[in-house]
């Protein structure tokens, strides 16, 4: 027996026509959106995807470790010149057992020719300058990083006492270097 109640409306019950109609407009609005594909997608037309990037551990670099090779301890890959061919921005210092060895910040490019190892196309930081470099970064065509740096020979090499970021901006065939203001300690 069926308990008493208003009688089911028609149209609250589904039949396949229902699934069939909903399922039409589904594949409409989806198949639209695909259509209209994203809104920036003429922001990047006619311009080459970039390259895969240069290799930072198969590059040589201009540092005198002795006996041991320079360790690449930061790494930043992006077209950096708006050539479609991506670069690598590299961190390299020698191993160290104890203390802040300096570091160097060297730009990647691909081999000019016939193959081989990435060539070092710019140097950005040379650890003779005696800093070490943290938060190696790339973006739109911009390298930044913090320069860790020392105020005078009596401060330990374990500890920094001068900090500051800086950024590169590719102009005019080279790196320009923009510096943020100096910070009075780290």
């Amino acid at each position: 027996m069926q308990p008493a109640g208003p009688a089911p409306h028609p149209h609250s019950r589904p039949r396949p026509v229902h699934w069939l109609a909903t399922a039409a407009a589904l594949a409409a609005v989806l198949g639209g959106a695909v259509l209209a594909g994203p809104g920036d997608a003429t922001a990047t037309a006619g311009r080459p995807a970039p390259t895969a990037a240069p290799d930072p551990y198969a590059a040589h670099y201009p540092v005198d470790c002795g006996a041991v090779s320079a360790q690449v301890v930061g790494q930043a890959p992006a077209d950096l010149d708006g050539d479609g061919r991506a670069e690598t921005a590299v961190v390299v210092r020698c191993p160290s057992g104890a203390g802040t060895r300096p570091s160097g910040v060297y730009v990647l490019a691909h081999p000019a020719a016939g193959g081989g190892a990435p060539r070092v196309a710019a140097t950005l930081v040379d650890p003779r300058e005696r800093m070490s470099v943290t938060g190696l970064a790339a973006a739109g065509g911009t390298l930044s990083a913090t320069l860790l740096g020392y105020s005078g020979p009596g401060v330990p090499r374990c500890c920094p006492d001068r900090r500051r970021v800086v950024k590169w901006h590719w102009r005019d065939g080279k790196f320009v270097l923009t510096a943020q203001p100096a910070a009075g300690s780290v």
